[in-house]
């Protein structure tokens, strides 16, 4: 049996440890997290010290018992969790379970780190083990509790005044108010016009052209000219004194030098994946932590490839440094290696300086030499970090400049020239390996790679023709994932492990969506937003929130207790909480607005966010009438949306005509979607259709379809409820209760009535809403023994009080669930009195 028992995160790791250590070691992995804060209020004692409530989650309890058993049998127990906060946390939570059952008495418990699992790394790991950080510990600790005081304490204020089934997060929120801000700011962007110049110039050595840069005696400016009039005149007069040429003026050139970007932190591994290979920050993640925790490569075995992913640092260590120096030298030449190794500052705050930047293990592990290991998204991601790693260590890139001068000193109104620019590689250096991306283009993108012809001073050029063109300032672009991380990254919200679930949130919680490529927040997102930066203005603010990041990280570093920190922040927003939910209205906190007056009957026309999404309504609850309800259509927003567009969502329901049996066709939206009614008969519009437009024949074709379907749909029918039928995903068996799947080898025709009972009855049973209320009413149609109705209903009742608490834990899911449908289907139809309950 193994004297020492090693516990590490994931299986994976687990499986490539394993061998580098050799029997005397039993190598198991935790799965993640072992302990969570209970899912119940006062989980944190906010009067006892901030006493946490933990408990073993349950999906991990099997793990905990195998570390557990193993840990029982061994002498020395080995912590390898991941080298962070979080990585501290899982470690110390272990030991907390340990002793607790008892199981380390007179044994001891190293602490390990390791940033790459290599042997030489793990080896060297094991050999130096130190105590559990209990500042670390404290750091994550104080981070956990915070985060779970403004989930259970925000969420329900969010539930009573905006919408049931939101939350709040302390992190989530300021990153929401960042997107919301900027969808505000491209709304509130007015374009303005201005025009360019360019003198197109035909050349020997080939044609190019050069911008008007200077006009009327001074420098041209962007707004210089604002119009096609002025445009057209400066045109006619800079053609008019050209007289078919231009003529050089100067010629200026100018070589600068180029560094490489510095290695890959968390953060900018994020971002430049995003840029060049499309992933989300999850999908860098997941990948990446593939490739760190190892990788089958033939007859070495399983080979962690790259560094710990998850580092604000851009250090390299001294043995990386000098790997990297050896291949450059190898591949590129003694020419392409700098004279030192370069060293790149960490701009993070509170970079822990002794871990390293994202690299390959071994740069000897070549994309080639691996590729044929690797699925594609690793092959890619493998390929983008050893090529920023080796370019790093590389010598800068040498570029030229050259600008030529065409000046026209007889222009009517006064001086004017155009200038040509073009920028050549000298000597590539480092970008013979790699190049940063960018999330914008710049000024001079156009100039790189451009080769100017052979120009001198005095030389006239023979011109084409000088063109004027129109454009319009662009509002500010809304955030990609790559920009976001940025921008988190510079006001210091989150930290490296935080950015990929803090937009995974953001999404799962549908405050923002995705559309090309770029952040847009929903009416909901926009409502929450609104809501915390009036109202809790403190709690999104980027400096404070940036400000609990540094005393956050003050904590790790033992210069700041983590139980004052916590009493300094709860005592008052405990305040602002209990006073808000007094205190503020529901329709100012969804960000309701009335539109204007609707022609036809004279009432208010406003917009609202409703249980299922936002709406448009004619009339008040306080009129004598109940007003009539509307659901905004796909890609139309509440903050937006004008009196005309809203009152044409009331031309639902819409009448087509009446079939050919006399039936009264028409068309609506109901609360799962566009329809079409036909006498009795409802049939759901296909995506194509849209029922503001929808024909007679296009109706009646729908419905002709689902008519057929349903003809085609019963296959047996025994007469006592239970049918087979054919459905969506195949032909399957019901009793109007609960379905059950036919065997693959069983022909659906051939199905006796006992073999469908027999089905029926081993089938699980039917899940969802509808399922649980059928079970329920089969449940209580029994009857009991009058003695025993009073016992019954006790019981009853105590049940109920114990599925509350297991309700809770899932009723976020479950709210989650429902309102997918709701943001991508209107509400309900147009029309009906309870369509826009709020």
């Amino acid at each position: 049996m193994a004297k020492n028992l090693l516990i590490v995160e994931s299986p994976a790791k687990a499986k490539t440890i394993n061998k580098y250590l050799g029997k005397d070691f039993q190598v198991l992995a935790s799965y993640g997290h072992v302990r969570d804060l209970r899912p119940k209020e006062g989980a944190v004692d906010t009067e006892h010290g901030f006493t946490m409530a933990y408990e073993v989650i349950e999906r991990n309890e099997k793990h905990v018992d195998a570390i557990a058993k193993a840990a029982k049998l061994a002498d020395d127990i080995y912590l390898a969790t991941d080298l962070d906060r979080e990585g501290e946390a899982i470690s110390w939570h272990i030991s907390e379970i340990l002793n607790e059952r008892g199981l380390t008495k007179g044994k001891q418990l190293h602490r390990v780190v390791f940033s790459e699992i290599t042997p030489k790394a793990i080896k060297a790991a094991v050999a130096s083990p130190r105590q559990l950080s209990h500042d670390l510990v404290d750091a994550q600790q104080a981070r956990r509790a915070l985060d779970y005081l403004v989930g259970f304490n925000l969420s329900p204020v969010l539930w009573r005044k905006v919408q049931r089934g939101l939350s709040a997060g302390r992190v989530q929120s300021p990153a929401l108010r960042m997107i919301v801000e900027r969808e505000e700011e491209i709304e509130a962007f007015k374009a303005r016009e201005y025009w360019t110049i360019e003198a197109q110039l035909k050349h020997a050595e080939g044609d190019f052209s050069a911008r008007l840069s200077r006009l009327n005696g001074k420098k041209f400016e962007q707004f210089d000219l604002t119009n096609e009039a002025d445009a057209q005149a400066a045109r006619d007069a800079l053609k008019q004194a050209a007289r078919g040429r231009l003529t050089v003026s100067e010629v200026s050139s100018k070589e600068r030098k180029r560094r490489p970007a510095a290695p890959f932190t968390t953060s900018t591994l994020q971002q430049e994946a995003a840029r060049k290979l499309g992933f989300t920050t999850s999908r860098t993640m997941k990948v990446a932590q593939g490739l760190y925790e190892g990788v089958a490569l033939g007859d070495e075995g399983n080979v962690g490839l790259i560094t710990y992913m998850r580092t604000d640092s851009t250090m390299l260590g001294d043995d990386a440094l000098a790997e990297l120096r050896q291949l450059i030298a190898r591949d590129f030449g003694a020419k392409a290696l700098p004279d030192a190794p370069q060293v790149y500052k960490t701009k993070s705050k509170n970079a822990q300086e002794a871990h390293e930047a994202i690299r390959p293990t071994s740069a000897m592990h070549t994309p080639r030499s691996v590729a044929a290991y690797l699925n594609d998204d690793q092959r890619k991601l493998y390929e983008l970090i050893w090529k920023r790693t080796v370019a790093c260590q590389m010598i800068h890139a040498t570029l030229n400049t050259v600008s030529v001068e065409f000046a026209l000193p007889h222009v009517e109104g006064g001086d004017a020239s155009f200038r040509a620019s073009g920028t050549t590689v000298v000597d590539p250096g480092f970008l013979a390996v790699y190049e940063e991306g960018s999330d914008q283009k710049k000024a001079d993108d156009d100039d790189e790679g451009r080769r100017l012809p052979r120009l001198e001073k005095g030389e006239a050029v023979p011109l084409h023709e000088i063109a004027a063109d129109q454009h319009f300032t662009e509002p500010p672009p809304r955030y990609s994932e790559a920009s976001l991380v940025k921008a988190l990254e510079e006001h210091g919200i989150g930290r490296p492990s935080t950015y990929a679930s803090i937009i995974q949130v953001l999404q799962n919680r549908e405050y923002v969506y995705l559309d090309s490529r770029r952040f847009k927040p929903s009416d909901v997102g926009r409502a929450v937003s609104k809501f915390l930066t009036q109202h809790f203005t403190q709690y999104v603010d980027y400096d404070f929130t940036a400000k609990m990041e540094d005393e956050l990280d003050a904590v790790s570093r033992g210069e700041e207790a983590w139980v004052p920190l916590m009493e300094r922040f709860w005592q008052p927003f405990k305040q602002q909480v209990d006073e808000k939910t007094e205190s503020v209205d529901r329709s100012e906190a969804t960000g309701a607005r009335e539109l204007g007056t609707d022609p036809k009957t004279g009432k208010p026309v406003s917009v609202r966010l409703g249980r299922f999404g936002p709406y448009a309504a004619i009339g008040t609850k306080d009129d004598e009438e109940k007003p009539t309800f509307a659901s905004l259509r796909p890609g139309q927003s509440m903050h937006t949306i004008t009196l005309a567009d809203a009152l044409e969502l009331f031309k639902l329901p819409r009448k087509l005509g009446q079939a050919e049996n006399g039936d009264e066709v028409s068309v609506a939206i109901g609360r799962f979607g566009p329809f079409v009614k036909q006498g009795s008969t409802y049939a759901s519009l296909k995506a194509e259709d849209d029922p503001y437009t929808i024909e007679l024949p296009r109706a009646l074709q729908v419905v002709a379809e689902k008519l057929e379907m349903l003809a085609n749909r019963l296959i047996l029918d025994f007469g006592n409820g239970v049918q087979v039928l054919n459905g969506r995903y195949g032909p399957y068996i019901t009793d109007g209760e609960k379905n059950a799947r036919i065997p693959k080898d069983q022909e659906p025709k051939t199905l006796t009535e006992a073999q469908c009972l027999e089905l029926l009855a081993a089938a699980p049973v039917k899940k969802g809403r509808f399922g649980k209320k059928t079970a329920a009413k089969k449940v209580a149609a029994k009857k009991a023994p009058a003695a025993k109705t009073a016992a019954v209903k006790k019981t009853a009742t105590k049940k109920t009080a114990t599925k509350k608490s297991a309700t809770k834990k899932t009723a976020t899911k479950k709210a989650a669930a429902k309102k997918t449908t709701a943001r991508k289907t209107p509400a309900k139809t147009a029309g009906t009195s309870d369509a826009g309950e709020a």
